[in-house]
């Protein structure tokens, strides 16, 4: 970790990476004695989801899932060309901007005995520890949040993390049933400030994580998929749970993936994601998928294309999750079924997982507001029954739709290798399994995870 980070850059962090989107500009957070637990908040979850659940980790993930593609002549990041400074970015935001600053969220919130903050700021922490282990692999936090103290923290190991991604989702849950002292009502962009519904994010994030470990070593996938129903008769129970940023659409508050749509980007939809709709009948193509302005089709770029083609030629994010003022989802209740289905699957079979999957389905399509009852009727007679020959692969590209450019796809490809990939044309490797450690930890911080780190390296969960 950069040695320079210091108290003083938590709170830089706040202002300079996104807090006067949203706080009021007369309050300063700059100045210890006026930060507070509901200066804190708001910043941190805008820079959580705009520039890491969001940011340009997951743009790179997206590129390797063969999401998008690039309107640039190879080699590039959809070819698999990246370097360790690539990185330096979303790990700053991932360490200095969301996990320093939720740390100290959670001291003030635990001394000041506001409950909700406290529980909060584990749930949000518990995220963010996720995201960075799932992709880098080994990765700080036992010693990695005291900069003052440790200039050069050593790696913990994944399957540590986890432990601890999993004890603090325990100790949120338990801080906000207890919820004394101050709630952040509206400072909380996105319950305000609700315990209940941060409960059931939190019971889910744990489903999430559990199915994570389906093949980890020394891991029964019988197992992790008990522990999963277990967290998810408390998790999310409709789509009104979901845990999602609502964007305001104006200028400098728009939505992450319109502005990663944006023509100075040259980022368009890939070939694969559109043709995977469009083969389908999905009804939901038009509400994920844009036309292209050029020929008003529907028209992904072939990832690796040799030349540069006119960007109005290729479709971009549709309206529903790519508008400027779209929410963008941490986590959702779709995704809650389909972790049901899955791990129902593993553990009681096809027919057992099938009503989740099809409500999952059902449920996708009154979210991204399917209107035609024929249409939804006809997708639900060709991808609505699910077998032991295709149930996981159905569950999983279902899952993509709902998770729609979310880095979780990311992960589920790399523990149950679908949806289905191969490699992309003058790809310069087989498909990346990690992002690189970043140039600045390398240089600063150098660790034993750092030697023959390769974007084709397996995290730990990750086995053959």
């Amino acid at each position: 970790m950069k040695s320079y980070i210091a108290y003083i850059a938590t709170f830089a962090a706040l202002t300079l990476s996104g807090c006067e989107k949203f706080l009021d500009v007369n309050e300063n957070p700059n100045r210890p004695s006026t930060v507070q637990e509901s200066l804190i908040l708001p910043a941190v979850e805008y820079n959580l989801v705009h520039h890491v659940t969001a940011g340009w980790a997951s743009i790179n993930a997206a590129h390797f899932m063969q999401l998008i593609a690039l309107n640039q002549a190879s080699p590039n990041v959809g070819t698999y060309r990246l370097f360790p400074v690539d990185l330096n970015d979303p790990w700053r935001y991932t360490y200095t901007d969301c996990l320093q600053n939720l740390k100290l969220m959670m001291e003030q919130a635990d001394e000041n005995g506001n409950d909700v903050y406290a529980g909060i700021a584990r749930i949000l922490t518990a995220y963010t520890l996720a995201y960075a282990t799932d992709m880098w692999g080994d990765v700080p936090y036992s010693q990695g949040l005291n900069a003052a103290e440790t200039f050069q923290p050593a790696y913990d190991s994944q399957e540590a993390v986890y432990i601890s991604v999993q004890s603090l989702l325990d100790e949120g849950i338990a801080k906000l049933t207890a919820g004394g002292g101050s709630a952040p009502g509206g400072r909380d962009f996105f319950y305000n400030g609700d315990s209940g519904q941060w409960i059931k994010a939190a019971y889910t994030l744990k489903a999430r994580y559990y199915m994570h470990l389906t093949k980890a070593p020394n891991h029964s996938a019988a197992q992790q998929a008990q522990l999963a129903l277990e967290a998810l008769e408390h998790g999310m129970q409709s789509n009104e749970d979901d845990l999602r940023l609502v964007y305001d659409g104006s200028s400098n508050r728009e939505n992450r993936w319109y502005r990663n749509f944006l023509p100075i980007e040259t980022i368009v939809l890939s070939s694969k994601t559109v043709d995977s709709l469009v083969s389908r009948a999905d009804p939901r193509l038009d509400k994920l998928v844009s036309r292209s302005k050029l020929n008003n089709d529907y028209n992904g770029r072939a990832i690796g294309s040799d030349g540069i083609g006119a960007l109005e030629a290729y479709s971009l994010g549709g309206p529903f999750y790519a508008s400027a003022n779209s929410p963008l989802y941490l986590i959702n209740y779709r995704e809650a079924l389909l972790l049901k289905a899955e791990a129902t699957l593993l553990l009681s079979g096809a027919d057992a997982a099938a009503p989740f999957y099809r409500q999952a389905i059902e449920a996708d399509m009154a979210h991204t507001g399917v209107s035609s009852s024929a249409e939804t009727a006809a997708y639900m007679a060709s991808r609505g029954n699910i077998n032991e020959e295709n149930a996981l692969s159905y569950i999983m590209e279902e899952k993509a739709v709902v998770n729609f450019l979310s880095p979780e796809i990311f992960n589920d490809w790399r523990r149950t290798g679908y949806p289905a990939l191969g490699r992309v044309s003058n790809a310069l490797s087989d498909i990346p399994r990690k992002m690189l450690y970043p140039l600045n930890e390398l240089t600063n911080n150098p660790q034993p995870q750092h030697n023959g780190d390769a974007l084709t390296n397996r995290v730990w969960w990750d086995t053959e």
